[in-house]
């Protein structure tokens, strides 16, 4: 029988008591064994989802020049367009099938982090509606991550603000992603997105508009996931991984291509980082908890990030 991912209801966690306490041994449970799990009772509704494709759909449909008038090479494209195939997969040469948009956290005038992230800015002059519909996304994703950061710090025998206060101020980023048709020139090998793990502390993926992102196993096959607006889908990164001594995994994953090319997808994932500053070593109780040895380098979370975006192709 194939394997289904673990279904988390958020609402749990909300009433408290024994249903969170339920909430948090699942979750962690999940995370320990694959580092995926399904997030029902999150609050966001289908209908602003849906709003919220729909707008990005009518900035992807524009003309190329008039995207690529957003694209900020200069910043490594941490905010703004990044055009159809410069990302690719760590150790995958082939770029992968899709373009996207990266907005960040909206801080006020005077934060003492306003210095660090690139400023976010919008295509306003193409998508009017588009800075409203995302950037509300972006601040209710962001306040459910404090959520799930708090139960799996929980579930580690840590604070609950342990995790949280890690991700305080960090760069997360929203990243709304474009897979077009699939092109009759399209190089033989190339995906939409190759098989690669999460760099971040935890992703948050809404669900996307068509199936074809899929898990990989402990036995190295592949746990289809389906497209599906209730669920949010959340995994751990190599940030929590590298923490933890792989107590908590960051699994491979990857996005297939369509058996019709003329299907398009888009999908929303956050990525949730740490600040910069923070120390990613394997702390000594987790290292005693996966066999004596720490298995994870010593790394500030700045140094991991930039390591990964050369990597991946998005800076030099």
């Amino acid at each position: 029988m194939t394997r289904t991912l673990q279904v988390c209801d958020l609402r749990d966690w909300r009433a408290g008591g024994d249903a969170r306490e339920r909430f948090v041994a699942s979750m962690g449970e999940a995370l320990k064994d694959i580092g995926f799990f399904a997030l029902t009772g999150h609050g966001i509704s289908p209908s602003s989802i849906d709003q919220a494709y729909t707008t990005i759909g009518r900035f992807f449909h524009l003309e190329d020049a008039r995207k690529r008038g957003y694209e900020r090479a200069e910043i490594f494209r941490q905010r703004g367009y990044t055009p159809y195939g410069v990302e690719h997969a760590k150790d995958n040469p082939e770029p992968d099938l899709k373009e996207f948009w990266q907005t960040g956290r909206t801080l006020p005038e005077g934060h003492p982090a306003e210095d660090v992230f690139p400023r976010n800015f919008w295509p306003s002059d193409d998508v009017p509606e588009f800075e409203g519909h995302i950037d509300g996304l972006y601040q209710a994703m962001e306040q459910m991550s404090v959520e799930l950061l708090r139960a799996a710090s929980l579930y580690l025998g840590e604070d609950a603000s342990w995790l949280p206060m890690m991700a305080d101020d960090g760069n997360t980023i929203l990243r709304v992603i474009h897979y077009p048709e699939l092109a009759p020139n399209t190089p033989p090998g190339a995906v939409r997105s190759a098989q690669h793990e999460d760099i971040n502390l935890i992703t948050l993926l809404v669900g996307a508009t068509a199936d074809g992102l899929q898990v990989m196993d402990h036995d190295g096959s592949w746990i289809e996931v389906e497209g599906n607006h209730d669920h949010i889908i959340v995994d751990s990164g190599d940030m929590l991984q590298n923490l933890t001594n792989g107590l908590f995994k960051s699994t491979t994953h990857r996005v297939v291509n369509p058996p019709n090319a003329g299907t398009e997808r888009y999908s929303m994932p956050m990525f949730v980082h740490p600040r910069g500053d923070v120390d990613l070593t394997p702390r000594a109780k987790f290292v005693a908890m996966t066999g004596g040895e720490a298995l994870y380098p010593s790394i500030l979370a700045d140094e991991y990030l930039h390591q990964r975006l050369v990597e991946i192709g998005l800076a030099s």
